[in-house]
């Protein structure tokens, strides 16, 4: 496997990708967090994308889910130029994002934290009204169980679950929105053997939805159970990028 950013795209040439980025550059105060990054994200893929902390990989995600805009270098998403402003743009274009620790709101209801921002409405008023509250109590249920999340009740409280179940809702919230694309931020950190697979399952599960899931992790471990393909970064490069069946861990290693 070449020391340099690999040819190699997770796909046959002349697919479309759903994600294209071409000379991405990220200055923070004179330091050069991303030098020039080109990838192609594959519909339906699974990538994996590791590297140690300063890598650039917290970055470039950062930069697809709309936190930061790049300095400089081109997105394409889903066919068309973009520039995507803010998270909430991001969202509207079919990006989702699950972020480590804040991807649900621990005091909410499993059922408010899959409809938050969206819950159906019984009627409205310039955007005000009562939320169906029955009808959000079904969705709910059903977008778990698409998930394969089995839980007591949608309307028991996000802080009574595990760090494995909070991650489920979050990815039954992405999966009922039909996200294009579904990005996990380090989502097997501090879980259980048995909350980690089931995490791990989530994300294989997502090429049979049609989403195209991006899995970032220090642990390359999990990267190579779930994903089929991997995307090394270090110091704001990628410096590999091949097919999970195709490399080994060490390989990987020697390159971070």
């Amino acid at each position: 496997m070449s020391s340099e950013a690999s040819a190699v795209r997770g796909a046959e040439a002349g697919d479309d990708p759903i994600i294209s980025v071409r000379d991405l550059h990220k200055w923070y105060s004179g330091v050069h967090a991303l030098q020039g990054i080109d990838l192609d994200i594959q519909r339906g893929e699974s990538l994996g994308l590791i590297g140690d902390n300063g890598a650039g990989k917290s970055t470039l995600i950062n930069i697809l889910s709309g936190v930061y805009p790049p300095s400089s270098g081109t997105i394409v998403f889903d066919g068309r130029p973009v520039r995507i402003r803010s998270p909430k743009e991001a969202t509207r274009l079919g990006i989702e994002t699950i972020y480590q620790y804040n991807s649900v709101v621990p005091s909410m209801s499993i059922a408010r934290n899959l409809f938050i921002s969206r819950e159906p409405l019984r009627w409205s008023i310039g955007g005000f009204g009562l939320i169906d509250t029955k009808r959000m109590h079904a969705e709910a249920t059903r977008a778990l169980s698409d998930v394969g999340l089995h839980l007591r009740s949608p309307d028991a409280v996000v802080s009574e679950l595990s760090g494995g179940q909070r991650q489920g809702v979050a990815i039954a919230r992405a999966m009922h929105f039909k996200s294009k694309v579904l990005i996990l931020d380090e989502p097997t950190n501090h879980l259980s053997v048995k909350e980690t697979n089931k995490v791990i399952s989530f994300v294989r599960g997502l090429k049979s939805q049609g989403v195209t899931g991006i899995f970032i992790s220090h642990n390359i471990q999990h990267v190579m159970q779930s994903c089929d393909r991997v995307v090394a970064m270090a110091r704001g490069k990628i410096v590999a990028d091949c097919r999970v069946a195709d490399v080994t861990m060490d390989e990987l290693v020697s390159h971070l």
